[in-house]
């Protein structure tokens, strides 16, 4: 398994998001309530959680959202340092509209603060003395710019944690499937759902073998396989750990928390097995609240979840399974 070290630098936009109450279609509520999203910064928050040095490397506009967003960011833990504030862009906004057939997710982030982040965002020191660069796909849909910084950053001599996390509504141009493998291909740690995979490369890609077939080139590939498995390739050798059953209140965060937990083991130097496990007990943290960042299960208890046996890891992964509480 690759060795690495932190601190770890996540770099990307984070938004605030307008969220109806519970129960209300974004038609009918009359109030909304205020969240933090990032993908990046969530992964820098677990990261946090887990006592890894964590740094988010972002900017945001000169506005009260702006602000929230450091604040409720630096509030868990981790170095905002690298954040920079523009005076001439705002900071990016999201709103989510539930309803009977999922949640619809309605951006304004188009020439946000972060949108003009560029490959000169890879000089500033909280990345040039980070261990690993964490990055997703997400960046790399924002604009010419942000995607020239994600190549950039695989030429780089910082070792690059890639989560593939493709949202289709930032790719109107099409070039997801191409850009997406590519970066997916030269990163040394991947991450990437099997349904997504499916959804941009083929849906002949019926397992995770067939992910890793397609891309031979990260030293360490996660492919996750919903609320079913994870699958991490160590070269050629491949180690899958069931998911453990999970009350979901709200999806959404919860494959940034699975990557958070496994590179908190890595960086802890676990095998990949408790290192997947890990993945896991910490994206249930995210599974169970409606927002993207929960709390843990208390150090004891990811302990014993980390040293069950299989026979009891794997009677939580079945229907009527004990769940991570």
């Amino acid at each position: 398994m690759i060795r690495i070290g932190g601190p770890v630098a996540c770099l990307g936009e984070t938004m605030v998001a307008m969220v109806p109450e519970t129960g209300e279609t974004l038609a009918e509520a009359r109030r909304l309530r205020v969240e933090v999203a990032g993908a990046e910064s969530n992964a820098a928050m677990y990261l946090a959680d887990h006592g890894v040095e964590a740094r988010w490397v972002s900017a945001v506009g000169d506005d009260p959202f702006g602000r929230r967003i450091v604040a409720e960011v630096a509030a868990c833990g981790v170095d905002v340092g690298g954040v920079r504030t523009d005076t001439g862009r705002p900071t990016g906004v999201m709103v989510k509209s539930p309803g009977g057939q999922g949640t619809r997710v309605h951006y304004y982030r188009r020439g946000s603060a972060a949108s003009a982040l560029g490959p000169r965002s890879l000089a500033a020191e909280a990345v040039r003395t980070a261990g690993l660069l964490h990055l997703t796909g997400v960046t790399a849909a924002l604009s010419d710019s942000c995607r020239d910084l994600v190549d950039a950053a695989l030429r780089g001599p910082l070792p690059v944690s890639f989560d593939v996390n493709h949202r289709p509504a930032l790719w109107p141009d099409g070039a997801a499937p191409g850009v997406l493998r590519d970066f997916a291909d030269r990163a040394d740690i991947t991450f990437v759902g099997l349904d997504e995979a499916q959804e941009l490369w083929g849906a002949h890609l019926a397992d995770a073998a067939d992910v890793r077939a397609l891309l031979p080139g990260p030293r360490v590939l996660v492919v996750k396989d919903g609320a079913r498995a994870a699958t991490a390739f160590d070269g050629a050798t491949a180690h899958t750990v069931p998911a453990r059953a999970v009350e979901v209140v709200e999806p959404v965060g919860a494959g940034d928390a699975f990557a958070a937990g496994f590179l908190t083991g890595l960086l802890r130097g676990e095998p990949p097995v408790r290192a997947l496990r890990l993945g896991h007990v910490t994206a249930g943290a995210a599974l169970r609240v409606p927002g993207d960042h929960g709390p843990l299960p208390d150090p004891a208890r990811i302990a014993h979840l980390l040293d069950a046996t299989e026979a009891r890891w794997a009677s939580a992964a079945s229907p009527g399974g004990v769940t991570d509480s």
